[in-house]
C-alpha cells in the first residue's frame, strides 16, 4: 500500500519516513482515554474480529486512543508511527470516526498468511480530519420490500466505514407498514402484508417488532450513526387504510397496494379520527427512537378525495381555505406541532413548502429536498433548514449506475460522478441561506428492489461518492484522484461480503 487511499478524503495526510510494521492487528491499550472511549474501541475490535477472527489480533497492544480538548466532536486525529498509532479526539464521534480510517487501512494493509506469518504494514503518517456538513444520510425504504433486521444491521456497519452518521428509516408507505403500534394492532396485522404480485395467492412484507428497533437503534449508535424513523402522512396511505378504512374519505374498500405509484386514496383531512392514530404513532416513535427528528413524508398527496369528500369540505368551510391542496399545509402544521410537543423536529419532503398561504409552515420545520434542489433553495429563502437529496443529480440510488440495459434500476440514471459533484450550497444562496443547509444523503427506494444484495449493489461505491461529497472539504473534490481512491475502497468492501457496482465513475 503505498498511500492511504481513504474515503471520504481527509483534510489533511502528511507522510512520514518509515512504516509501522506489526505481526497481526495491534491491541488497544487500556489507558485514560480507551476507558473514556471503552464502547469504540469494543465496536472497532469487533469489526476487526469479524473479518480477519481472533486469530488476526497480535500480542502487542499499539493503539492508544487520546481523548482531546479541542476538537470538534466529529473532528479527529490519527497519527502512525514506527511503535505506535495514536488516535485523537475529543468525543467518541470523533474517535469512531478516526477508528473506521484505521479500520480501512487496516483492511487494505493486514496480510492473513499461514504458520504465523500474517503481517499488518501501514505507512507512517499524520491524518487530520473534520466534516463539511452534519448530516451525511442514507435512507433505506422498507416498505416496499421489507429487509431483515439483520441485514439492515450489515448495511449500517459498512455505512459507518464511510463516515455516514444519518440512517434515515422509511417504515410506511401504500406497500406496508412496518412499525408496531399497541394500540392500533391493525396496522402490523393488516397493513404489513400485501400480495406478491410475482406469484398468484401469496403474500409477503413482515413488521419490526419494538425488540429488533431497539436493536437496531443501539447498533446504530454504537457506531454514532442516528436513526431517523419516517411515517409517510397523509399520503401513501394504502397499508392504513386497508387496516383501518374508516380513516379514508370513501370508507373502502382498500387493499395494501400490491403496484407501486402514486394513488388517490390519502387519509381524510375532515375526520378526527386520523388524529388518535397519529398521536398513537408519533407516541411509539418517541418511545422507541431518541433521534432529535421524525420525518412525516408529506410527499405526492393527491387532494382529488379531498376536493369530493363531504367532511373535507365542511373542514375547509371551518378554516376558511379555498382549495384542497390548503388542506395538506394545515395538516403538515398540526403534525409538526405534535412532533415538537414530544421534543422532535419534523422532516418533510419538498411538497411542504406548497399551498402554504393561509397556513405557514413552523418555522423549525426542515425540509428535505428531493424532486430537485428547488425546494432546498426556496425553503433556506424561507429560514428553513434543508437536507439536500436531488433525485436527478446523484442522490437517487434505485436509478441505474449507467445506462446500459444490463444494469438493475428504474425511472433514470445516477452516476458514481454524479453523486460525488452534487453541491448541496447552491450558487444561488448567500451566506445566511447557506449556513441553513445541514447536508444532504442519497435514497433507495425498493420497489424493485427485493433482496438485499440487490440492495448492497445499488448502494455501493455510490454512497461512498455521496460521503465524501458530504464530509470533504469542497476545494479538495477531484473525481480521478476520487476513482484511483475507490478502486483500494472496494477491495476493503470485498472483505466485508459486499455486493458491489464495478463500471464507469460517468
Amino acid at each position: 500500500m503505498s498511500n492511504y487511499a481513504i474515503i471520504p478524503r481527509p483534510a489533511s495526510v502528511e507522510y512520514l519516513p518509515g512504516n509501522f510494521q506489526c505481526s497481526g492487528i495491534p491491541r488497544i491499550a487500556h489507558n485514560a482515554g480507551a476507558g473514556a472511549f471503552q464502547n469504540e474501541a469494543k465496536v472497532f475490535c469487533d469489526q476487526i474480529r469479524a473479518v480477519f477472527g481472533d486469530e488476526a489480533f497480535a500480542d502487542e497492544t499499539k493503539i492508544c486512543l487520546v481523548k482531546t480538548e479541542n476538537h470538534a466532536e466529529e473532528s479527529y486525529r490519527v497519527e502512525i508511527h514506527p511503535a505506535e498509532i495514536r488516535v485523537s479526539a475529543a468525543a467518541g464521534a470523533g474517535i469512531y470516526r478516526g477508528l473506521q480510517t484505521l479500520r480501512q487501512l487496516f483492511l487494505s494493509g493486514y496480510c492473513a498468511g499461514s504458520e504465523g506469518r500474517s503481517a499488518l504494514s501501514i505507512p507512517c503518517g499524520i491524518i487530520e480530519d473534520r466534516p463539511r456538513f452534519p448530516w451525511r444520510g442514507f435512507m433505506l425504504d422498507c416498505s416496499r420490500y421489507f429487509y431483515s433486521a439483520e441485514f439492515i444491521k450489515h448495511l449500517l456497519d459498512a455505512l459507518s466505514l464511510q463516515h455516514i452518521n444519518i440512517f434515515h428509516w422509511h417504515l410506511s408507505d401504500d406497500q406496508g407498514w412496518r412499525l408496531p403500534v399497541r394500540q392500533y394492532p391493525l396496522l402490523t396485522a393488516i397493513g404489513s402484508r400485501r400480495q406478491d404480485h410475482r406469484f398468484r395467492g401469496t403474500y409477503i412484507g413482515g413488521f419490526y417488532t419494538e425488540s429488533e428497533i431497539r436493536e437496531i437503534v443501539a447498533f446504530a449508535a454504537d457506531r454514532h450513526i442516528e436513526v431517523v424513523p419516517e411515517i409517510d402522512l397523509p399520503g401513501h396511505a394504502s397499508s392504513v387504510l386497508a387496516a383501518y378504512p374508516g380513516l379514508g374519505c370513501t370508507g373502502g374498500p382498500y387493499r395494501v397496494e400490491d403496484r407501486f405509484g402514486v394513488f388517490d386514496d390519502v387519509l381524510c383531512a375532515g375526520n378526527d379520527d386520523i388524529f388518535p392514530l397519529i398521536e398513537a404513532v408519533f407516541d411509539t416513535v418517541a418511545e422507541l427512537f431518541p433521534s432529535r427528528y421524525v420525518h412525516i413524508g408529506g410527499d405526492e398527496v393527491r387532494f382529488g378525495r379531498w376536493a369530493e369528500c363531504p367532511k373535507c369540505q365542511k373542514r375547509m368551510a371551518e378554516l376558511g381555505i379555498e382549495t384542497p391542496a390548503q388542506l395538506q399545509s394545515w395538516l403538515t402544521s398540526r403534525l409538526a406541532h405534535m412532533i415538537k410537543q414530544r421534543g422532535k423536529t419534523a422532516i418533510g419532503w419538498d411538497e411542504v413548502l406548497e399551498h402554504t398561504e393561509k397556513f405557514p409552515l413552523p418555522d423549525d420545520l426542515i425540509v428535505m429536498s428531493w424532486r430537485n434542489q428547488e425546494g432546498g433553495i426556496k425553503a433556506t429563502a424561507q429560514g428553513h433548514r434543508v437536507i439536500m437529496a436531488p433525485q436527478n443529480n446523484g442522490c437517487y440510488l434505485d436509478y441505474k449506475n449507467i445506462n446500459a440495459p444490463e444494469e438493475p434500476g428504474q425511472l433514470s440514471v445516477n452516476t458514481i460522478a454524479q453523486g460525488y459533484l452534487m453541491e448541496p450550497v447552491t450558487p444561488e444562496m448567500d451566506e445566511a441561506a447557506a449556513a441553513l443547509v445541514l447536508g444532504g444523503q442519497g435514497n433507495l427506494w425498493s420497489e424493485i428492489i427485493y433482496a438485499g444484495k440487490i440492495a448492497e449493489y445499488m448502494i455501493f461505491p455510490r454512497i461512498c461518492a455521496i460521503a465524501e461529497n458530504l464530509w470533504s472539504d469542497k476545494k479538495s473534490k477531484d473525481i480521478k484522484d476520487f476513482g484511483r481512491r475507490l478502486e483500494i475502497h472496494q477491495r476493503r468492501m470485498d472483505r466485508l461480503g459486499l455486493l458491489q457496482y464495478r463500471g464507469a465513475l460517468s
